[in-house]
């Protein structure tokens, strides 16, 4: 999960409902500084939401590019169905195809952090003409880090049998005992992410949890991609091991960049620095020439 920093909306962004052909989704729609370069859709991760984007938006926008975030199926502010069938791999990558529809801009750059890359990979397989690049970031194939397998799978099987208000309390006394103590959250944010919490559903939090435990390498499908690829994540990530990322990025022949002192969300802690890496990604990714690794 990325927690966002602050909740204000950079200039020239609405919180608006993107109307698609699988439903409506609530998106922070960011307009570009001046004339659009492009337009860049991003998906977030596993408990997260739209607000994860928050920092980001505004460095996109003063580089040209329209940036729109998304809360996908049963995530906070989008309402979404009970049934496991809903959050299946294909279901939620035919509605990341939808959102990129719904736009009106053609092809669109592709951004999928940790959760969403899994969602945006699918996407990407599923209609590659809908997409001009594919950027996972803090995202990859194969297994996530064992320490966060066994978050998931607890996390799960809590809310199984707990009411999500106890769960959540449990997180939090987790987390004050952990790298990032939540004793610095001002009262806005913390009620913030708590109530993304109660309104994401337990559907989407243990079918988006199935998936990220799902054993599948996924490399070969995403060397078979015909968008370009671009792997990111911070120098200190810890969901995915940095080191099957890097092989991953060389065995695919992907874009590779790692953000020197970020963690698992350079979209929060590094915005400048991943914003200048995405649009240089992006100018490359429009070149003929093919895209070459960058440190």
């Amino acid at each position: 999960m990325s927690k966002p920093r602050s909740l204000v909306l950079p200039p020239r962004t609405r919180a608006r409902h993107l109307e698609t052909a699988r439903g409506r989704f609530a998106a922070l729609d960011t307009a570009p500084a001046g004339e659009r370069r492009g337009t860049v859709l991003l998906l977030p991760g596993y408990t997260g939401s739209k607000e994860d984007f928050l920092a980001l938006l505004g460095p996109l926008s003063e580089a040209g590019y329209r940036a729109v975030a998304v809360d996908g199926r049963g995530q906070n502010d989008t309402p979404g169905p009970r049934g496991r069938a809903a959050y299946r791999r294909r279901a939620l990558a035919l509605d990341a195809v939808a959102q990129a529809a719904a736009l009106g801009d053609g092809p669109v750059h592709l951004v999928g952090h940790s959760f969403g890359g899994l969602v945006a990979r699918a996407a990407a397989s599923l209609a590659p003409g809908a997409f001009r690049s594919l950027t996972l970031l803090s995202s990859g194939p194969g297994r996530v880090a064992r320490p966060q397998r066994i978050r998931v799978r607890v996390l799960r099987a809590a809310l199984a049998v707990l009411p999500k208000e106890r769960v959540w309390q449990a997180m939090c006394w987790l987390d004050s005992r952990g790298d990032e103590p939540a004793t610095g959250d001002t009262p806005e944010l913390a009620g913030f992410l708590r109530r993304r919490w109660m309104r994401t559903r337990i559907a989407q939090l243990a079918g988006a949890g199935r998936l990220l435990l799902d054993r599948r390498d996924g490399t070969e499908e995403l060397a078979a991609l015909r968008v370009p690829l671009h792997f990111a994540y911070g120098a200190d990530e810890m969901v995915w091991a940095p080191a099957d990322l890097s092989a991953a990025a060389a065995r695919t022949g992907a874009h590779h960049t790692v953000v020197a002192g970020a963690g698992h969300s350079p979209n929060v802690s590094h915005p400048q620095e991943l914003t200048d890496r995405l649009t240089g990604f992006w100018e490359r990714a429009s070149s003929p020439a093919r895209i070459s690794t960058a440190p």
